[in-house]
């Protein structure tokens, strides 16, 4: 009897340590598998939730943007207002050197024309360049220069014709009978005149346009020489002189446009 029991109480007693050994397993089986397998132990509820995320929103300021100057310092201005100053002494200095060199570049070409009209040469290379300086306010006088270069009148020429064409000049026209050429030559025998008015006799006329001739003085020689008798007998050389004014007149025009400036603007050549 006392054998049957021992027996008995010693299969409960493995029977026990077996199933305990069984739940240890299966315990340890079932934490290891939850930490293998996220959806197993989302499904149970025991698997950690994922950290918070935090967001940060932008602060919105409602005072408006500082301007640059708020942001600068005054010693930063004031450096500032230093470079505008000195950029402004630069500006004007490069402003008023290209003004120099325009208005010597003009002076250069206007001097150039000049000296080809004196020495009866044609222009060449200097017609577009005055075309260009001066075409766009002297049209009128660049269109004189240009036209007088083409059939120059020297002022040597005018005082060798003016010399050839005396006689002529202090004699009467091809119409004067011998009643008027007598009174003309009794006229400058006697003449009353003040002792400070030039004389009018056709010899000292004569003799005044020539000097006046000789020293370039065409305008004023040109007007001692339309009161001679004979005037009408040198009509060719009047118009040769008067050419020779209208083109000095205008070299003077574009001269004193260079030297007031007014010929360093550049514009398209045109054809005079």
């Amino acid at each position: 009897m006392t054998v049957n029991t021992a027996r008995h109480t010693g299969s409960w007693s493995a029977r026990i340590a077996w199933s305990l050994l069984l739940l240890v397993a299966g315990a340890a089986l079932a934490t290891w598998g939850l930490t293998r397998w996220d959806e197993a132990a989302r499904f149970i509820g025991v698997a950690p939730q994922p950290p918070l995320e935090i967001v940060r929103q932008p602060i919105i300021s409602t005072s408006p943007p500082p301007t640059a100057a708020q942001s600068l310092s005054a010693a930063d201005v004031a450096r500032i207002a230093t470079l505008e100053s000195r950029l402004s002494a630069i500006e004007g200095a490069a402003e008023a050197a290209a003004g120099s060199a325009g208005r010597a570049d003009a002076l250069l070409i206007a001097f150039a024309a000049r000296r080809a009209i004196d020495r009866g040469v044609a222009l060449g290379y200097l017609e577009p360049l005055l075309v260009q300086r001066f075409g766009a306010t002297h049209q009128g006088s660049i269109s004189t220069i240009v036209t007088a270069s083409r059939d120059p009148v020297r002022l040597e020429g005018l005082v060798e014709q003016y010399e050839t064409l005396g006689p002529q000049l202090r004699g009467g026209g091809p119409e004067e009978g011998w009643w008027d050429a007598f009174r003309r030559e009794l006229g400058g025998v006697v003449s009353f005149r003040r002792g400070d008015t030039p004389s009018p006799r056709p010899q000292a006329r004569y003799d005044r346009a020539l000097a006046r001739l000789k020293a370039g003085e065409v305008d004023a020689a040109l007007a001692e020489t339309m009161r001679l008798p004979g005037a009408i007998n040198a009509s060719d050389w009047i118009g040769r002189a008067r050419r020779y004014i209208s083109a000095h007149r205008a070299l003077d025009e574009i001269e004193s446009a260079a030297l007031m400036g007014g010929g360093s603007r550049m514009v398209p050549a045109q054809a005079i």
